[in-house]
């Protein structure tokens, strides 16, 4: 079966979603040994989460890019995802989604997150067809984040590594068993409306 082309996919529970982000060791470190994001994580940045372990694997080298060493799964509450995307706009104009470019700016320099659908990857980072959501986080929406909504947060990054090496050795097969259990996350109907046509 086809995949559709704006789907959420990502490993969830009934009340909780998995979220992926990589960081300097001196942030993530700490943070995967106590569960939540030190005094240095700054609460007044945007930062960006992404549901899609290959497309965070895309985005920090496997764990190799400078500055994003240390790779977090960050299991964060159900209802705090939903609270984003509700609040989200799109970050960028489309046309037939928003009135115009003006309203569309008032919008995004109001919310409190933001949508961006990037091409899912594959096991060799290649672009798919179908789009992995990735959301931005600022504001009181970055403040909830770190302080209200995370239940935890692991460092997957020999995760990440030993996935890699798979690939590496051309043992895709010993790879995609290692990946985390994507599955479509569950959203009301008409919840994604606003945030893609």
């Amino acid at each position: 079966m086809q995949e559709p082309r704006y789907r959420i996919r990502a490993v969830h529970t009934e009340s909780t979603i998995t979220v992926y982000q990589a960081y300097t060791p001196g942030i993530g470190l700490p943070a995967a040994r106590k569960g939540r994001f030190p005094a240095a994580w700054k609460r007044d940045r945007m930062t960006w989460i992404k549901p899609s372990f290959l497309w965070m694997m895309y985005r920090c080298g496997w764990g190799t890019k400078e500055g994003q060493e240390t790779v977090l799964a960050v299991e964060i509450s159900r209802e705090g995802f939903e609270w984003a995307l509700e609040h989200a706009c799109l970050s960028h104009y489309e046309q037939g989604l928003h009135t115009d470019p003006g309203t569309w700016k008032r919008q995004l320099k109001r919310a409190p997150a933001r949508v961006q659908w990037d091409p899912e990857r594959d096991l060799l980072l290649r672009p798919l067809a179908h789009r992995s959501l990735q959301l931005g986080l600022a504001g009181e929406a970055a403040r909830r984040y770190a302080d209200q909504w995370t239940v935890s947060i692991t460092d997957v990054t020999p995760l990440a590594h030993a996935v890699h090496a798979h690939v590496r050795d051309g043992d895709l097969e010993a790879a995609h068993r290692l990946l985390p259990e994507e599955r479509p996350y569950p959203v009301a109907e008409g919840a994604l409306a606003h945030l893609h046509r």
